[in-house]
């Protein structure tokens, strides 16, 4: 087994890789305890209990309160821990954030069925490191996160 795999039990295969995928997006990937307590910029968090909160000047006109692996902004974290009933911002609790912002995108049926440019595309308005995300930040290759995904589906093999 590889070092990225999302900490939810019971989730499928594919959804597993998709998670791994958006941390390789947002280049949480194997750092911290993988990437689930990172904040922007590559600093780490260590209490689980609540998101961190940090704004991040990132470059002159660019802020953000992105944290764990999947990046998250305080705002959403918070609107989502109380929408799905979540104590915490532990690694299972950011799982269930990332595939709730999946779900709202309407990309988890692609997810599931394998259709990963598709859900790719359709949440790329949720993380800015994928391709056309529009939000001036590096933006990855498709065909990058393409690899990506199989690779962690390998892993979870």
């Amino acid at each position: 087994m590889g070092e990225n795999v999302a900490r939810l039990s019971g989730i499928s295969r594919n959804l597993s890789a998709f998670l791994d995928m958006i941390a390789v997006s947002e280049g949480t990937a194997g750092k911290g305890d993988d990437g689930y307590n990172v904040i922007v910029g590559f600093t780490t968090f260590h209490d689980y209990s609540k998101h961190p909160k940090i704004l991040v000047r990132l470059k002159p006109g660019l802020k953000s309160t992105a944290a764990g692996r999947y990046q998250v902004l305080y705002k959403y974290a918070i609107a989502y821990q109380k929408m799905l009933g979540l104590k915490d911002f532990s690694p299972e609790s950011q799982d269930r954030i990332a595939i709730q912002m999946i779900r709202e995108q309407r990309g988890l049926e692609d997810v599931e069925a394998g259709r990963i440019r598709a859900a790719i595309a359709k949440c790329a308005n949720i993380w800015a490191s994928f391709p056309g995300a529009g939000y001036g930040q590096h933006e990855n290759r498709l065909d990058r996160l393409l690899v990506a995904f199989k690779n962690a589906q390998r892993d979870t093999a």
